[in-house]
């Protein structure tokens, strides 16, 4: 009989490529990643692995477990979903990962109501940048996860993983007031009815301004690079910041313009600062591991966050 507990270090072996990782990810050791997954080759009759140097890959009969594997433990999740249905009563540790922005704007509502609503659950959150969460689901780190997309970074499916929409932001080009308008350095034409701009030609205005972009690795730098990219250019960075409202007071003492999205524009206008919206969205999530949508814990936190979205978002999905 094959080792589910097995079956998913072969999972992540599949994902991450070297058992290193895998060991890292998992906080296991090498050796012991690698000597589980000689017992489930054993299990299995057959080879799983070919080393290839320093390194190993699956095997074809390796690649055809894991996508078993998938399916089975979707399953599980599934029986989990349904086990904590027919308990009833809600109760235990439910944990979140959220990037800062919804961290910030959306989850303490979303946690207020959850707690009104399912007082015996104990919601405990991590900042976690979207491009880590599907490695911390799939290794049980964390139950549910918002995770965000752009237009010019859309989300790549990941198996094992599914997601729920929840709501879009409007995205908007940051600029020192005293920075050239868009507005007046390209031709009158008529005003889009979304009340958006030229979104190449205001980028092309800032086209050799110092801009601020997010930390490399992260999904907000490859937003901010790609779009300026499509307008014809490549941003010359001068600072890397992840906290949108550092990089509005870095533009407000002209340190250089940015791309923020609607949850990253806080407080009072700042009168040194000018907003021009741009045709981008930023798109948020709901992501879990696949089964685990059902779970009572799951929906409620999603039933929590839908019910405090606020209207004013973009392309809102709140009510879907």
């Amino acid at each position: 009989m094959l080792d589910v507990r097995r079956l998913r270090l072969l999972r992540e072996l599949a994902r991450r490529g070297t058992i290193a990782a895998v060991a890292e990810a998992l906080t296991f050791s090498p050796s012991a990643v690698s000597q589980q997954l000689n017992v489930l080759e054993r299990e299995a009759g057959l080879p799983l692995l070919e080393r290839t140097g320093r390194g190993v890959r699956l095997t074809p009969a390796g690649q055809n477990l894991v996508r078993h594997a998938e399916a089975v433990l979707e399953r599980l999740e599934q029986a989990d979903a349904d086990l904590a249905e027919a308990r009833g009563g809600l109760a235990g540790a439910l944990r979140i990962g959220a990037f800062p922005t919804a961290t910030r704007a959306i989850v303490p509502a979303a946690l207020i109501t959850l707690a009104r609503r399912h007082p015996g659950l104990e919601p405990m959150v991590s900042e976690t940048d979207p491009a880590a969460v599907a490695h911390a689901l799939r290794a049980g780190d964390l139950d549910v996860a918002l995770v965000h997309e752009y237009d010019f970074v859309p989300a790549e499916p990941e198996p094992g993983l599914a997601t729920e929409p929840l709501y879009g932001e409007a995205m908007y080009l940051a600029a020192p007031a005293e920075a050239p308008d868009p507005s007046e350095t390209r031709p009158a034409e008529a005003p889009d009815p979304s009340g958006g701009s030229d979104q190449g030609a205001v980028l092309r205005t800032h086209a050799r301004a110092p801009w601020i972009t997010a930390t490399p690795g992260t999904l907000c730098h490859a937003m901010t690079v790609r779009a300026c990219q499509a307008a014809g250019f490549t941003p010359r960075v001068r600072h890397q910041v992840d906290e949108f409202a550092t990089v509005l007071a870095l533009v407000a003492a002209g340190q250089g313009v940015a791309v923020v999205p609607q949850l990253g524009v806080t407080g009072p206008a700042d009168p040194a600062v000018r907003l021009t919206r741009l045709l981008m969205e930023r798109r948020t999530n709901l992501a879990f591991r696949s089964g685990a949508g059902a779970h009572p814990a799951v929906a409620a936190f999603g039933a929590a966050l839908r019910a405090v979205v606020p209207p004013d978002l973009v392309g809102s999905r709140a009510g879907t």
